[in-house]
């Protein structure tokens, strides 16, 4: 096996008062390798220009390689054509911003059929998903699919699933993966165990293939296993546990991929879980 390439270990930092004022200087409080932020509320359909002081100084970072997670609402499965238009509009925003900051991708999450059969859902996704992907060019992030916790009409939770979702988008180039340790788990891969997480690495690069995987989402659960709840705990305080973090950080999957913790804070228990994964990774060489 050839040696592994180490992954930068960070976290999701918070960033009123500015994308680089305040995300890089909470970075530094946490000892953060890599960054993931919001670039517009997470909660709501407005978006914002930016700022392109601020722009610049993030994207001339490139010491600390920075991630966008997407507004939670976006739902490219809906049904509801306002929802799926306003869906459209926020996940086409980030790209931009994405752009802006000079970010390594912008993560959505995979949404719902919310009603009727996950093939409808996959087709209404594809239809909008699809002429994005398309659209973009080399100065645009790659979109990174994160699968869901398995709740309601998810269109896709589980490693499998993953594999379809990317089929109905005829596996595009610009289609990459934010894997989350605490979504697998509750859609009932079981990676409480160094064992279990290794079979659930080893079944992404069967199914999807390491080169898919962008990011990840490092998150151990409140919830226990195949709950279908999306709640997440800090390192080895949850139903996971510290060990199969060991078992991530060693696996040829995700050899260089950065590893972001969006677990309970503020500064001190960010910190815990920092240090926690980097001594995981020295454990793994």
């Amino acid at each position: 096996m050839s040696e592994l390439t180490a992954s930068p270990i960070g976290a999701h930092v918070p960033v009123a008062g500015g994308l680089a004022t305040r995300g890089l200087a909470y970075a530094a409080d946490i000892a953060a390798e890599t960054v993931q932020v919001f670039v517009s509320n997470p909660r709501g359909w407005a978006t914002t220009p930016g700022n392109p002081g601020e722009d610049a100084k993030l994207r001339e970072r490139t010491d600390v390689p920075v991630f966008v997670h997407a507004n939670y609402l976006i739902n490219l499965g809906a049904p509801d054509e306002g929802v799926a238009e306003r869906s459209t509009a926020s996940l086409e925003h980030a790209l931009r911003r994405g752009a802006d900051i000079g970010a390594g991708g912008v993560v959505v999450h995979t949404g719902s059929a919310v009603r009727g059969s996950r093939e409808e859902g996959l087709e209404r996704m594809r239809a909008r998903l699809l002429p994005i992907l398309e659209r973009s060019g080399e100065d645009v992030p790659p979109v990174l699919l994160e699968p869901m916790a398995g709740q309601g009409q998810v269109l896709c939770a589980t490693v499998d699933d993953l594999a379809d979702y990317l089929a109905v988008l005829d596996w595009h180039p610009q289609a990459g993966v934010c894997l989350d340790t605490a979504h697998v788990f509750a859609a009932g891969h079981d990676v409480s165990t160094p064992a279990g997480m290794t079979q659930m690495l080893d079944r992404f690069g069967d199914v999807v293939g390491a080169q898919r995987l962008r990011l990840i989402h490092a998150n151990d659960s409140k919830e226990p296993l195949a709950s279908n709840k999306d709640r997440h705990e800090n390192i080895g305080a949850g139903h996971i546990g510290a060990d199969p973090f060991g078992a991530l950080l060693e696996h040829p999957v995700r050899s260089g991929v950065p590893v972001v913790c969006e677990t309970p804070g503020p500064v001190g228990p960010h910190a815990a879980d920092i240090a926690a994964l980097k001594e995981l990774r020295g454990a793994a060489g």
